[in-house]
């Protein structure tokens, strides 16, 4: 008789979700889940109307996002970088991962301010 040892399968698990709303009272967007491949399409939606707000800044609160893959720090390079001279992205309470990829990976991107509290 053979036993074969399987890994836990994660297929018993919800598959990761990003849920993205309007903040009310302010220009941005409330992120809540996860940023990687299952949600880089809602992200890079969210990114693009970031952008295209006529917000000098736009405020992403992040506090209920747990993580965010490269592609998804990428992405939100590349939004930063699309930014008029003089608009801001302000990451309220990224999770610390995004943070330290920006700082490993584009280190002085302007564009982006975080503020922790």
């Amino acid at each position: 008789m053979h036993l074969h040892h399987r890994p836990p399968s994660r297929s018993t698990g919800a598959a990761p979700r990003l849920a993205v709303s309007v903040l009310r009272g302010r220009s941005g967007l409330r992120a809540a889940g996860e940023v990687g491949h299952a949600t880089q399409e809602i992200w890079e939606r969210a990114l693009e109307q970031a952008v295209g707000a006529r917000a000098d800044v736009y405020r992403l609160e992040l506090s209920a996002v747990t993580f965010v893959d490269i592609a998804g720090a990428d992405a939100l390079a590349a939004a930063a970088r699309r930014l008029e001279m003089g608009r801001l992205l302000e990451l309220h309470r990224p999770p610390p991962t995004l943070s330290r990829t920006l700082d490993m990976f584009w280190p002085g991107l302007s564009g982006i301010e975080m503020t922790l509290s």
